[in-house]
């Protein structure tokens, strides 16, 4: 059990650190939102903040155009929401570009606050238990950048490959579609060159919103798959109270002590993550609401005209979004629970071995296991499995109004 003493192989937590966060810095550094140190050079912050203008005009110069088509190009309410759906993708993944670049100070905190705990942890037991459970947040930070950047970049390729005819002046044209519609006083994108240029653009602007929802979706999750790895070393401390233990009360309250300690300090640690993902939660709940109704709407269109094609790219889209949904929902639910669990096994162990002092102290954990720090979407609605199927329910009621209506 830690005595809150650092260990002396600092490198190993950082290298262990590292490993957790290895996926989640591959997935911000190219658009410039992973956490910046105060090590860092001011040549390399220049870079950064260059980087950061580039990926915020690139996604400009395709969000602003399709806001105008959207608002004035075209009357027919068919024509608005097939542009609706990616200005939507565009807006969600501009939110949580910008919530990362704002709270980067408090995500370089909770970074920190992790390598500690790793330095905390001595037994060699308790770091396999942090090992397995950074595992697992890998694990799941692959999967959202296979699924999430697997969605979008097959949609790219999808549409990028099709082209249709066009008749200008008794002259015939081959173009590209664009991903995102571009309102065409401002520009023309029918013909060559421009229509491959404003192509290129889009997908690069799809690319950066679907890093910036990777980064924020596989941050939040390996956060709090972290913060549960802290919970089951303190399930063991737990275990370990009063394991072979005489009723001698100075060693037993010098382990409740490191236990009250070490779980306070979880709570603190999950708190922080709420605070910064919260926002990012409810554009993600209502944003995918409202996209997987429309993903719905477009794939009923195209079944219309057996487009086989755009039917396969919506659909890798849904379930793409639907998975954005999944993890938030899952990893809510499962911090829930494993917070709940440490009232629970406060309560299940022998306690009656404990000198009586020391036994009712276990009261004070018990009652503060019930007061349960939630991850929540705005501090509204609270993650959960539950959560997850009403956004589903919710979804289909809005797509069969949309299809009454349309």
């Amino acid at each position: 059990m830690s005595n809150f003493k650092c260990a002396p192989e600092s490198d190993r937590s950082k290298k262990h650190n590292d490993y957790s966060l290895q996926f989640n810095r591959w997935f911000l550094k190219p658009i410039g939102a992973w956490p910046q140190t105060d090590e860092s050079s001011l040549v390399w912050k220049i870079l950064v903040l260059l980087q950061i203008l580039i990926c915020s005009s690139i996604v400009a110069s395709n969000m602003i155009p399709c806001l105008l088509y959207v608002l004035f190009e075209k009357d027919n309410i068919k024509l608005k929401l097939s542009a609706t759906g990616p200005l939507l993708h565009r807006i969600m993944g501009s939110v949580h570009y910008w919530v990362l670049l704002k709270r980067s100070g408090d995500i370089s905190n909770l970074i920190r606050h992790m390598e500690t705990d790793w330095c905390l942890i001595q037994k060699f037991d308790d770091r396999e238990i942090m090992l397995q459970q950074a595992k697992f947040g890998r694990f799941i930070a692959i999967i959202c950048g296979i699924i999430m950047h697997g969605g979008t970049i097959l949609f790219s390729l999808a549409r990028a490959m099709k082209t249709v005819t066009i008749v200008v002046d008794n002259e015939t044209f081959t173009t590209h579609p664009m991903t995102c519609p571009i309102y065409n006083k401002i520009i023309d994108t029918r013909f060559s060159p421009v229509n491959e240029i404003a192509l290129i653009l889009q997908n690069l602007a799809m690319l950066i919103v679907s890093s910036s929802t990777v980064g924020a979706c596989s941050l939040a999750a390996v956060f709090a798959i972290h913060a549960c790895g802290q919970l089951n070393v303190l399930y063991e401390w737990l275990h370990e109270l009063v394991k072979n233990q005489e009723k001698r009360n100075d060693k037993a309250k010098r382990k409740l002590a490191t236990i009250v300690e070490h779980h306070l300090r979880i709570l603190s640690f999950i708190s922080q993550v709420e605070s910064i993902m919260h926002k990012v939660s409810l554009v993600e709940l209502t944003g995918c609401t409202m996209a997987m109704c429309l993903l719905g709407y477009y794939t009923i269109m195209a079944w219309e005209t057996l487009d086989t094609a755009k039917i396969t790219s919506y659909f890798i889209v849904y379930l793409s979004m639907g998975f954005n949904i999944f993890i938030f929902c899952y990893i809510g639910g499962i911090v829930t629970e494993q917070c709940k669990l440490v009232g629970e096994m406060a309560y299940m162990t022998d306690w009656y071995n404990l000198h009586y002092t020391t036994a009712r102290s276990l009261i004070l954990i018990i009652a503060r296991s019930n007061d349960v720090i939630k991850i929540t979407a705005g501090k509204l609605f609270h993650l959960s499995i539950a959560t997850f199927g009403d956004v589903i329910k919710t979804s289909m009621a809005y797509l069969n109004f949309l299809r009454t209506m349309t």
